[in-house]
């Protein structure tokens, strides 16, 4: 998945302003405890990104988007 497809996923299921929140706030597990800026800055890819937001906020990413 391409960044800006990443970026685009995050502010639908959250909006823009709270998707820029959880990219600096919220460390996931999935994730070795970092943030969405922190795994992206280590190179880690967009998609298990992805799957980790996924994972912590089931309710909040639609079904299409997924």
């Amino acid at each position: 998945m391409r960044l800006t497809d990443f970026w685009g996923r995050l502010e639908q299921s959250f909006g823009s302003v709270y998707a820029r929140s959880i990219a600096a706030d919220h460390s996931f597990t999935e994730l070795g405890g970092r943030t969405i800026n922190e795994a992206i800055a280590h190179g880690v890819e967009t998609t298990t990104i992805w799957r980790a937001v996924v994972t912590a906020y089931p309710d909040r990413v639609p079904s299409r988007l997924r």
